[in-house]
């Protein structure tokens, strides 16, 4: 049996044991058909598994379905099935009002008569070694780049040149990126993001904020906003590249919220006379500051200063925001509606 049968038969156990005896229907996988139907009497379930399992394959199948479930009626209720659905795929299912399960045992799966909803589930497909990615510390310098910029049509020469990659990586990582379907090629051959909201998501998912270099540490100042300010002059006086990010530039970009927790980026870790200059000592425990020495330098691109102060381009603000604590949440998804507006 192939890879494809198999996780078919798999998505058929586990719906078999969820729900009262279903009737399966092998499609014959006409165009934008799903891989099976389940007969509930007055619903019909449209089933497409995917083996991969990222927000790029994710948020193609959830758009896939629904325009056939649409085009079949409202008694076909449309369902992605993959190996693990994690946060961002979930979101993308949600927007597009599409059910879903995993192979690890979780659900969430909506039709007249019919509720499955099953959360907790740890994913059982967690590959060995590190997984290819266009998203990379350094291949992220690409779908950055073409997120800042997301109308625009890049040649590829073009846009190793601008990001700072040599042509052959920049071909692998646009090729990559060209098959997960997050880039469209004119008739010439240059590119552009396919869908900004979908290549922010699959980067999203990737994207861990805990593998730059963190110093937490104090600055006694009178407000955030005081500290902020404070530790940006200190820096721009000496010269260290700088630019802020998380809740301090979503404060700066959209005003939503206050915070408390200061974070810089920092093209190096300043030494102990900067530090003391700026007033700051190493404490992680009621740190209200963090001087983050970035694991690659790309986060800088698309920096522009916001009243006074350095500050990340919005795309990466988000993905950032992702990985802080307090109202970071809300401040990414509000970020999002008021700078990252593509869906309208």
């Amino acid at each position: 049996m192939t890879r494809e049968h198999q996780l078919e038969d798999e998505a058929r156990r586990l719906l078999t044991s969820w729900l009262d005896n279903p009737r399966f229907r092998v499609t014959s996988k006409a165009k934008g058909g799903p891989d099976f139907e389940v007969d509930l009497g007055k619903t019909r379930l449209l089933v497409e598994v995917k083996a991969i399992f990222n927000a790029a394959s994710v948020g193609a199948a959830a758009k896939q379905m629904k325009a056939y479930a649409t085009a079949m009626g409202h008694h076909a209720i449309p369902v992605v099935a993959t190996l693990f659905m994690g946060e961002a795929g979930r979101r993308l299912c949600a927007d597009a009002g599409v059910c879903w399960f995993d192979l690890s045992g979780n659900a969430d799966i909506v039709a007249p008569g019919l509720r499955i909803l099953i959360e907790g589930k740890p994913n059982k497909f967690v590959r060995r070694g590190r997984p290819s990615s266009a998203f990379a510390p350094k291949s992220a310098r690409i779908a950055r780049h073409l997120l800042i910029e997301p109308r625009r049509w890049f040649r590829q020469q073009e846009l190793a040149r601008e990001v700072g990659l040599d042509d052959g990586f920049t071909s692998k990582i646009v090729r990559r990126l060209e098959h997960d379907a997050l880039i469209e090629r004119d008739r010439v051959g240059a590119i552009r993001v396919r869908d900004p909201d979908l290549m922010l998501d699959a980067w999203a998912e990737i994207y861990s904020f805990e593998k730059h270099s963190i110093v937490r540490g104090h600055v006694t100042a009178r407000s955030s906003e005081d500290l902020l300010r404070r530790l940006a002059k200190v820096f721009q006086r000496n010269k260290l590249r700088h630019a802020a990010t998380g809740l301090a530039a979503a404060w700066l970009q959209t005003a939503f919220a206050g915070f408390r927790i200061v974070t810089l980026f920092v093209v190096s870790k300043p030494d102990a006379l900067l530090l003391k200059e700026a007033g700051f000592r190493e404490e992680p425990e009621g740190a209200n500051a963090w001087l983050v020495v970035p694991n690659e330098e790309g986060v800088f691109d698309g920096s522009k200063e916001v009243e006074g102060i350095a500050c990340v381009h919005p795309v990466q603000t988000y993905v950032d925001l992702l990985g802080h604590p307090e109202r970071a949440r809300e401040a990414a998804t509000e970020l999002r509606s008021r700078l990252l507006k593509w869906r309208s």
